[in-house]
């Protein structure tokens, strides 16, 4: 049989060999925004799969950017060079594409790691102040964010250019703006986050101008061999938020710029959404994306099985699957969807006595 899945893609400049990408999962485990021996086995381990495209976690542009005192940054020499030891070592053992997820937390930022509680830091526990488009605090017993200035915008800018600039001399092939789940460039994108007055805020043109300026100083960081995307919105699953409408408007004014894909998630903004996961249910928003501005999208949220992820792209529906917990699960996710789906795909020489084909009987 011919798999949709398993054939090739091309975003931008960059070829990647089939469908698979795995997402960029936070791992809470670098030391003052740098890599640590953590992510040399959990990226090393992943970068052995099989998947077309395997994407670094969010990577906070500047130190107050952070979700978490463990979270990565690509703000400082030190974080650049622990990172590159990383890409260095991938690169070694793996032709798996590698990209990364440029990121600010703004008010989801100074919090506990979630197995200690994933709840603000509190006085004495090493808390920063953070900063949003608007002074509205995450939930109750969040301090409120500072309100961004003209400065801070300009700074923003600057941290956003000058981490893809380290990403780019990194030599990722993909580089991604984060703008869903919550963080500061979603929270200038929702109406339930950015009550701002001025011409950053109130209609979906004004709420965009702030994200579309920072993917405009990326896009002009960047070489013309990286393809540059972004995480984006479908709903905030609430009254009053963002819709499958303006995550078109947002994809549609992107592409314009030269976005190469987006990826199309939801929710994340505000604690109270009631948001009911079950299989395939963000996967609607990122083909209505795909349908109404042309963009290729990538498709996420409890995408778990190979004959599910087929049939996504297969439909159209999708031109890229996006896996996090199944891969973390099964890290060999791809070798027993290209077994199941009836194709062959390449297993590293010190793997291939493990085949399906090699075992006897």
């Amino acid at each position: 049989m011919s798999s949709k899945l398993f054939s090739p893609v091309t975003i931008g400049p960059v070829d990647l060999a089939n469908r698979i990408v795995i997402a960029p999962m936070c791992q809470y485990s670098g030391e003052d925004g740098s890599a640590t021996a953590w992510h040399h086995v959990h990226l090393g381990s992943l970068a052995l799969s099989g998947a077309g495209l395997l994407m670094v976690e969010a990577t906070a542009v500047e130190q107050i950017g952070r979700i978490t005192r463990g979270c990565l940054g690509l703000y400082t020499d030190a974080n650049e060079a622990a990172l590159g030891e990383v890409v260095s070592i991938l690169r070694k053992v793996s032709d798996v594409k590698l990209g990364i997820q440029i990121s600010h937390a703004g008010r989801k930022g100074s919090s506990h790691v979630p197995w200690n509680g994933g709840k603000a830091l509190g006085r004495g526990e090493g808390a920063w102040e953070t900063i949003a488009p608007s002074p509205l605090p995450f939930t109750d017993g969040w301090p409120a964010p500072r309100e961004a200035d003209e400065a801070d915008l300009e700074q923003l800018v600057h941290a956003f250019a000058e981490a893809t600039r380290r990403a780019v001399r990194l030599g990722f092939d993909v580089i991604e703006m984060h703008a869903a789940h919550g963080y500061l460039l979603h929270e200038f994108l929702s109406p339930l986050t950015n009550r701002r007055t001025d011409s950053f805020g109130g209609s979906i043109e004004n709420r965009m101008r702030f994200p579309l300026r920072v993917f405009e100083a990326m896009r002009d960081a960047c070489s013309g061999r990286v393809a540059l995307g972004a995480r984006i919105t479908g709903s905030d699953w609430l009254a009053g938020g963002i819709d499958p409408d303006q995550a078109i408007a947002f994809a549609s004014a992107l592409k314009q710029r030269g976005c190469t894909y987006v990826d199309v998630t939801s929710g994340g903004l505000d604690p109270a959404a009631r948001i009911k996961a079950e299989p395939d249910y963000q996967v609607g928003f990122a083909e209505r994306v795909r349908k109404a501005s042309g963009i290729p999208v990538r498709a996420v949220g409890l995408i778990t099985e190979p004959a599910q992820a087929e049939r996504i792209v297969a439909e159209g529906r999708a031109d890229m699957v996006a896996l996090a917990r199944a891969i973390l699960a099964d890290p060999r996710w791809p070798w027993r969807a290209a077994h199941m789906l009836g194709e062959k795909l390449e297993w590293p020489f010190q793997y291939q006595r493990a085949t399906p084909a090699s075992w006897i009987g």
